[in-house]
């Protein structure tokens, strides 16, 4: 009832009581009978839509600011921000699913996905749906997770500290899993050590009694083992036998495919990727890690990671303009990510030609990160570096004479067109403010959607 929300939230409730059971924060997607809760930030006021809400059927809504008290349902908070954090605390409480939270610098994404898609051979599983991993999108996952769950699996990204910490003390994670901390991002963090204190911060709020699985391979793993106290820790590692969980074997063919025996607690199995590059091995042993504690069988893990296709954005092969091949990598980019990305591109036998914008959010180490992706490219063999944005320059800089800056998007667009065939391979990589999607989009006719 609104009454026993108001009070959980701490409110003042106005209006009769009603009974609340489903909670919306847009007014364009909320259906008749949700409760509406107001969200302000930086660019809207949530707080402005409370009318249109109730002509859409709101049952009750959820405000941060005086004056809009009438006969309708409300409760008045100080943040609604916090408000919808506690409600999704309260569904989490109620499920008696295994909740999966992660988070780290690179890779989370596709170790989700990874661990969905075993968890999901062992019974319902609840992932977080496309970039929902910040301080609303959490909640608004958790506000998701229903009976028939068995497993809910919470991404959690951040731009600054606290956020982290938000987020894991509302999920209580059964499961806490750090991928690794690396300098992207860096922009709201201060450091590199600020990151690797921001990303511990899964560790803090999750139970005494849960697990807390950790990457043996990051040279920040000390520094997290000892956050984790009392904590029951488990390690992965791409190749580190005193790991809990490791890889052996590796296998990388032409074209990115990978090979592997997973070594687990539970034993050991070979697995084939669908998903490209050495890099996503590490990422299968965190994922199968996690899913082994979470409860799934060595038969699951196997079956799971080698039926994940790859993740859209996420070093994704699509055909394109007169059969040419195009990688799609253009969620996101970090030094490292290009790195990896490189030499995914290099074990393709067609011409090569890397499509760079810029990488965001790197602060003072920008141009320097951007040259040393250049020259990385240039080392590893890539035929030509095709660039555009005012920090890409620098990457052109680094990668010598081969390479090409161009004044727009739309230049570069035209000049990657006239040179696809079925003998060309295209990787295209920038920051998600970089909008190197465009080019993925004009050279498969929809970018593989």
């Amino acid at each position: 009832m609104l009454s026993t929300l108001a009070e959980r939230l701490g409110g003042k409730r106005f209006g009769v009581d009603v009974e609340v059971s489903m909670l919306s924060t847009d007014t364009r997607t909320l259906k008749k009978g949700d409760a509406y809760l107001a969200l302000v930030g930086e660019n809207f006021n949530g707080n402005k839509f409370v009318n249109d809400a109730f002509s859409k059927g709101a049952v009750a809504a959820i405000i941060s600011e005086s004056g809009l008290e009438n006969s309708q349902p409300l409760i008045q908070v100080k943040d609604t921000h916090i408000a919808l954090g506690k409600i999704a605390s309260l569904s989490r409480q109620k499920s008696i699913a295994k909740v999966i939270a992660l988070t780290g610098s690179q890779g989370k994404t596709t170790v989700k996905e990874m661990i969905g898609a075993i968890l999901d051979c062992e019974g319902e599983t609840l992932i977080t749906q496309a970039n929902l991993n910040n301080t609303i999108g959490v909640p608004l996952t958790l506000l998701q997770i229903n009976e028939s769950h068995k497993y809910a699996v919470i991404e959690m990204g951040a731009d600054c500290h606290g956020e982290i910490e938000f987020s894991a003390t509302i999920t209580m994670p059964d499961v806490a899993l750090l991928t690794n901390a690396s300098a992207a991002h860096i922009e709201g963090f201060g450091s590199l050590q600020g990151i690797v204190q921001a990303k511990g911060e899964i560790i803090d709020p999750t139970p005494e009694g849960a697990s807390i699985i950790l990457n043996a391979d990051d040279p920040y793993v000390d520094q997290w083992i000892q956050r984790a106290g009392n904590r029951n820790v488990l390690l992965f590692s791409e190749g580190t036998s005193s790991a809990d969980c490791y890889a052996k074997n590796i296998e990388v063919a032409e074209k990115g495919d990978t090979s592997f025996v997973l070594h687990t607690p539970q034993g050991e199995e070979r697995i084939g990727l669908k998903v490209l590059g050495r890099h996503n091995v590490i990422n299968a042993t965190a994922a199968a890690l996690a899913a082994q504690t979470s409860g799934a069988s060595l038969a699951s893990i196997k079956k799971g990671l080698e039926s994940l296709d790859p993740v859209r954005h996420r070093l994704n092969p699509i055909v394109g303009l007169r059969d040419c091949c195009v990688i799609d990598d253009t969620y996101n980019a970090s030094p490292n990510s290009f790195k990896a990305a490189i030499d995914v591109l290099i074990s393709f036998p067609e011409k090569k030609v890397l499509v760079v914008g810029d990488m965001k959010e790197l602060g003072t180490e920008a141009e320097d990160s951007h040259r040393q992706v250049g020259a990385y490219a240039a080392d590893a063999g890539v035929e030509d570096l095709w660039a555009v944005g005012e920090l890409s320059k620098h990457t052109a800089e680094g990668f010598g004479p081969n390479s090409k800056l161009f004044d727009s998007m739309q230049e570069l667009i035209s000049a990657c067109k006239s040179v696809a065939d079925h003998d060309v391979v295209f990787l295209i990589k920038g920051s998600r403010g970089a909008h190197m999607e465009e080019v993925v989009v004009e050279l498969t006719a929809g970018g593989g959607d």
